[in-house]
């Protein structure tokens, strides 16, 4: 495979996947440099910078270093988590969480948040399932809360939705 920008061996091969749209790069060892994407077995000015900062003399209090973030619970630190792709425990998700959003966002499409997956056939079922349940939630919270005004108007919405969806055997309730 030939460099995209010369006729040099392509030693970087990227594909991207976005919209249903796929684009292929190859590049060789000069413009992958150029692009700033950094060859195993080189180092980076960026590498050399965070060896750097993790040196210097903090500002705040002469004559100490500057310490590194760690994790409370199993100390671990970031650059652990870059050398070997795993958080220790729960608790790095909320020490590292400045730095891990940026890496979760790109490997995500921008999502942050889970908001799980459904097969496409169940469709507008799995929705207005979910609708049922969170009005469910709702006038629970409502009577327990004594606003019966509020909780009649839920019920209202609630017999609404399952006149138009009656109850498969599956969610049926059952008498106890």
């Amino acid at each position: 495979m030939r460099c995209d920008y010369c006729d040099n061996p392509a030693v970087v091969h990227e594909t991207t996947v976005k919209n249903g749209v796929t684009k292929q790069v190859h590049l060789c060892e000069e413009h992958a440099r150029e692009a700033g994407i950094v060859l195993p077995g080189q180092s980076s000015p960026q590498k050399i910078q965070q060896v750097l900062n993790q040196f210097v003399i903090s500002k705040s209090a002469p004559g100490k270093r500057a310490t590194k973030k760690s994790c409370p619970t199993c100390d671990m630190t970031f650059a652990d988590f870059r050398h070997g792709s795993m958080l220790g425990c729960a608790d790095c998700y909320e020490t590292f969480e400045k730095e891990l959003t940026p890496i979760i966002e790109r490997s995500q499409n921008a999502g942050t948040h889970h908001v799980g997956k459904a097969p496409q056939r169940a469709g507008v079922s799995i929705d207005r399932q979910h609708q049922i349940r969170q009005l469910i939630k709702e006038l629970d919270d409502a009577v327990a809360a004594e606003q019966y005004e509020r909780a009649a108007a839920l019920r209202d919405k609630l017999r609404t939705l399952e006149v138009s969806f009656p109850p498969t055997p599956a969610n049926e309730p059952t008498e106890t």
